[in-house]
């Protein structure tokens, strides 16, 4: 039986209003994700599935707060690592999150090559700029995206090329967990269905160990999931 490559224990979180109150968001959450499956999220708009992913990153800006629980990725807990650790160390390289509305995530006043040099830059200082682009055009051609999208502003990308650039540069490091929130919203059904395409080929080449797949659509979720919860 394969290993929980993830175990979420009873997480809490919460958002920390102006009048510093508390409204609890993700509240006793339990789950595990396995090597190699796919864990597919599934819940009605507004019933914290996009707070549940940004939590279980154990990425956590105001107003969002932790509140209690364990996230333990490869036996270890990430809220017991200094944050500076988990930046460095974790985030993108060990777990990767995809953001919703994925279109609208990008500066647009920057070419794509500038957030993939940002990105490596950041993790793998050691390697030239040039190595950077080589390294992030090779990840775009297996994403089926053409090498002139490096040098392109997000601007000059159609949407379902916005929504795959997004994935290639969230799955730069090869993460082992990749959290796509809702990646194939907004988009036609083509669009989509390639998308869904190259999520799951990145894991069958082994790009990507396991993932988590958030949505609202349960139908989508049956072409996608190998298990599924439901908030």
């Amino acid at each position: 039986m394969a290993e929980n490559i993830l175990d979420v224990r009873n997480l809490k979180t919460f958002y920390r209003t102006r009048l510093k109150e508390s409204v609890h968001a993700v509240d006793g959450v339990s789950l595990q994700l396995k090597e190699g499956r796919v864990l597919g999220i599934a819940g009605e708009s507004g019933c914290g599935k996009s707070t549940l992913a940004l939590s279980l990153m154990g990425f956590y800006f105001p107003p969002l707060h932790f509140g209690s629980g364990e996230l333990v990725l490869d036996g270890v807990d990430l809220m017991k690592i200094p944050y500076e650790t988990l930046r460095k160390n974790y985030l993108g390289t060990e777990i990767a999150y995809i953001p919703q509305a994925a279109m609208n995530a990008l500066n647009q006043t920057r070419k794509i090559a500038r957030f993939a040099v940002d990105i490596l830059t950041e993790h793998r200082p050691e390697l030239s700029r040039e190595q950077m682009i080589n390294m992030a055009a090779e990840k775009f051609k297996f994403l089926n995206l053409p090498e002139r999208v490096l040098n392109a502003y997000p601007s000059e990308l159609s949407g379902g090329m916005k929504q795959r650039t997004v994935i290639a540069l969230s799955s730069l490091l090869n993460p082992k967990v990749l959290i796509a929130d809702e990646p194939s919203s907004a988009l036609d059904v083509s669009s989509q269905k390639m998308v869904i395409t190259m999520l799951r080929r990145m894991m069958r080449e082994g790009y990507v160990k396991s993932m988590i797949f958030i949505t609202h659509e349960l139908p989508l979720l049956r072409h996608v999931a190998d298990d599924i919860v439901v908030m």
